[in-house]
């Protein structure tokens, strides 16, 4: 029987690694890229459009799912699995970065967070606690302990309290999950470090979190505006401070140049909305860069968005065609590029876990950056 969660490293080239985590609802590939289904749906896709992209797991939000439908509705109509049609392994975030960028509509306590919704404006409070409840009742197979994330251009006092707290927090995740019963029992527990961009306060970070212990690590507090170069410089100590043998999350990230210098660096699994919310703003990804299909040079564009993707977009479609569909505001259009974003992305992953485990990834990384870096539109 394939064990509650297992993450096995298949090969490793520098700092880059390949691997498996055998979860109850099946196999992920790592390194991993997540589709973000927020409120239960990857946006412009089916369920089973967004597995044949390659994806082995999506990310749901607790946040959005707390608030519309409701996490006892989803508990009470089987569970997300059941709900939105995806019955391979499914991420959900804590809920902690929607709320905290809620600025204006929070009160932070040591105990959680009171806000009002965006939605309707009703009061609601979110603890460690209630975030391991409703992710509970989600179904979901990898929990995220509930954390805070201040910004980077904090003062660093401010940072250094925001993450003692985010500890305390996910000591009371962990006792949170521990208590549900036959779900922690099948689903799995992730801690998230934080600390910004400061080296001393990441390595506490991590040192409270493997004291309390996580099936797997999350780097979180980037890609909230510091720009590539700070988060790569951060990336080059964080990772090695978690340990080696369970996988490493960098939340919210990001581009595909940006996937690459992660891997690079260590980091096994991501999400994004940027695939996803660019199809539905006319950028594709090619492995020449992004492009954009407003842009009057597609318009007579007979040719495929890349010569080199097997996607059913890329198959069918030229860019004059998606061009047109893009400037005349056909829903088709969003549909058509998200799924070649996914697809793109997803091949990405396969093209980086085949360059480790051939011992190549250098190269690999290299190539990539000339070809994708080169030519932007």
């Amino acid at each position: 029987m394939t064990s509650r969660f297992q993450f096995t490293i298949e090969a490793t080239d520098g700092k880059a690694r390949t691997g498996r985590i055998d979860m109850l609802r099946g196999d992920i590939r790592t390194p991993a890229f997540m589709p973000v289904g927020t409120a239960a749906t990857v946006k412009a896709m089916k369920p089973e459009s967004v597995r044949e992209t390659g994806a082995d797991i999506i990310l749901g939000n607790t946040y959005h799912l707390m608030l519309r439908p409701g996490a006892e509705r989803v508990a009470r109509l089987g569970g997300l699995h059941q709900f939105m049609n995806w019955q391979r392994p499914i991420l959900t975030d804590s809920g902690g970065y929607q709320v905290m960028s809620l600025s204006e509509l929070r009160k932070l306590t040591e105990e959680g967070v009171e806000f009002r919704s965006h939605i309707d404006g009703s009061k609601h409070m979110l603890t460690p606690e209630r975030s391991m409840e409703i992710q509970r009742l989600l179904g979901s197979d990898i929990v995220m302990a509930f954390d805070e994330c201040p910004r980077a251009d904090q003062p660093r006092d401010v940072i250094a309290q925001s993450m003692e707290l985010s500890m305390r927090w996910a000591r009371r995740s962990r006792d949170g999950f521990d208590a549900g019963g036959q779900h922690a029992e099948r689903a799995a527990l992730f801690g998230i470090q934080q600390g910004a961009l400061d080296e001393e306060l990441r390595r506490i970070s991590a040192e409270k979190l493997i004291e309390i212990g996580f099936d797997g690590y999350a780097v979180g507090g980037l890609a909230v505006g510091e720009g590539q170069e700070a988060m790569f410089a951060t990336l080059d100590f964080a990772p090695d401070m978690l340990p080696q043998d369970r996988p490493r999350y960098l939340m919210g990230v990001g581009k595909p140049d940006d996937l690459v210098g992660a891997v690079e660096r260590g980091i096994d699994m991501f999400d994004c909305v940027l695939p996803t919310r660019s199809g539905r703003n006319g950028q594709a990804f090619t492995r020449s860069g992004p492009l954009n299909l407003r842009n009057a040079r597609h318009a007579e564009d007979t040719g495929p968005l890349d010569e080199r993707c097997i996607c059913p977009t890329c198959a069918t479609y030229s860019r004059a065609y998606l061009h047109h569909l893009q400037k005349s505001g056909e829903i088709l259009g969003a549909m058509l590029v998200t799924e070649h974003n996914l697809s793109f992305y997803q091949q990405l992953m396969q093209a980086m876990r085949d360059a480790i485990g051939s011992g190549t990834f250098s190269q690999f990384a290299a190539t990539f950056r000339r070809d994708y870096l080169g030519s932007q539109d």
